[in-house]
């Protein structure tokens, strides 16, 4: 007696399913339209969860990409220089080697790599590409955790010897040497030749809004030793502008540093920013960047504009389930008599609210597997469209608790706003319905 009572009820269930499909396909058209609001919602939360998801993991990867263990103090030109400099000819700001052995010997601080950067022409033969000189020190693939694709980084005995080797970025080697191996071969920057030892591979630059955290093209940087660089470029660099000439004198346009561990990366700002206070005052010529900072609220932005994408994309799901409601409740209208029929033949009010609440289940279930297909589609399809059109990067990555998600939600809707129109045909009189015409 067990088992009979489960195989009556998949019986009745499924003879249910089947009479809801019919009744479906008997009006397809209508069919359709009232699930095209629930296809629409469905593939709005897929394809918005996908474009999202994509562009903040750009983001946050952004962010990782400085190192969530790292500090970047900027040499910044102060608002007020200005006039200081049309006086002096010199402009005088940044930060100095005594910051950079002040911050050298921080206990937590375990690495550090100084910068300084200059525009420059770079050449070879009769190509020419116009990019940053980068002065640095060997510590600095460890601290952007990135290495050369071909060849080798600079060393310790480079800065040492001050010798005159370079390390191209990828753009700068694919411009000056398109058909060639560039290491081994002698590029000129400024007035200085440079021998190649190795090329970097393709990096994302970083975004910025100025300040602490200017945007950086990784690509167009040539890479020299930091000893090599202040010998050929030394203190001043003189400015030339149409109709003026002018300078500045910067020693360190900025400075890496790794913390030993990541709960130690605040308390370690809050001492890097106490000792630039203290030595350069009130002058503003200073910006700091703490990554951390800026992961964690990528985080929380991440997690907000989900939850806002979730309820932009819910709103369609609603919309459709009223859609499906209308749909149902017009239905019960016109099939009136048939209920009376079935009701004189014995079925029961749980089988008519059962068979409506089927019907509308089924059309949200056939409309989010459509909707999942067309989400899936335009998050694959798009991005390459976007690429063959624009030529630029548009991010996506598809979140699969979305599916999970909008497909849950469709048969909730089904069952929400199918209740009432299944309620209402179950309490029709089975007399007055026959007599319906």
């Amino acid at each position: 007696m067990l088992l009979f009572i489960p195989t009556v009820v998949v019986e009745r269930g499924w003879r249910n399913i089947v009479l809801a499909v019919r009744s479906l396909w008997l009006h397809k058209l209508r069919a359709l339209l009232s699930v095209l609001g629930i296809v629409i919602g469905t593939a709005a939360v897929i394809a918005l969860m996908a474009f999202g998801e994509g562009s903040m993991q750009d983001a946050l990867a952004d962010i990782e990409r400085q190192g969530a263990t790292n500090i970047i103090v900027r040499s910044v030109k102060p608002p007020d220089e200005s006039a200081t400099q049309s006086r002096s000819f010199f402009a005088v700001y940044g930060l100095t080697e005594q910051d950079y052995e002040r911050l050298h010997n921080i206990d937590t601080i375990i690495r550090d790599v100084p910068l300084r950067v200059f525009r420059q022409e770079i050449r070879y033969l009769g190509s020419m590409h116009v990019g940053r000189m980068v002065g640095t020190t060997q510590h600095y693939t460890i601290v952007h955790q990135t290495n050369p694709i071909a060849g080798r980084f600079l060393t310790a005995d480079d800065e040492e010897f001050r010798r005159n080797h370079a390390v191209l970025g990828w753009t700068v080697a694919k411009q000056l040497f398109p058909l060639q191996n560039p290491l081994g071969e002698t590029i000129v920057i400024g007035k200085h030749l440079y021998k190649v030892v190795g090329v970097m591979p393709e990096r994302m630059p970083t975004g910025g809004s100025g300040g602490s955290q200017a945007a950086e093209e990784f690509n167009d940087d040539v890479y020299i030793p930091l000893s090599t660089c202040n010998s050929r470029v030394g203190a001043r660099v003189f400015l030339r502008q149409t109709g003026s000439r002018s300078g500045e004198q910067v020693e360190l346009h900025q400075v890496t540093l790794t913390v030993s561990n990541m709960d130690k990366v605040r308390p370690t700002a809050d001492v890097v920013r106490d000792l630039l206070v203290r030595f350069h005052g009130p002058k503003k010529d200073w910006a700091m960047t703490v990554p951390l900072d800026r992961l964690d609220e990528a985080k929380r932005a991440k997690n907000r504009y989900k939850m806002l994408l979730v309820l932009i994309a819910s709103i369609s799901l609603l919309v459709g389930g009223i859609g499906i409601m209308n749909i149902m409740l017009a239905t019960v209208t016109e099939r009136t008599r048939e209920i009376g029929i079935r009701r004189a033949l014995g079925a029961k009010r749980r089988d008519i609210t059962f068979q409506f609440l089927i019907e509308a289940v089924v059309q949200t279930g056939i409309g989010g597997i459509l909707g999942v297909v067309l989400g899936l589609g335009i998050a694959i399809i798009l991005p390459w469209l976007w690429q063959l059109i624009t030529g630029s990067h548009l991010p996506a990555k598809i979140h699969e608790g979305s599916i999970g998600l909008s497909l849950g939600v469709s048969l909730v809707v089904g069952v929400l706003f199918g209740w009432y129109p299944a309620q209402r045909a179950a309490k029709l009189d089975p007399i007055e319905a026959l007599r319906h015409v």
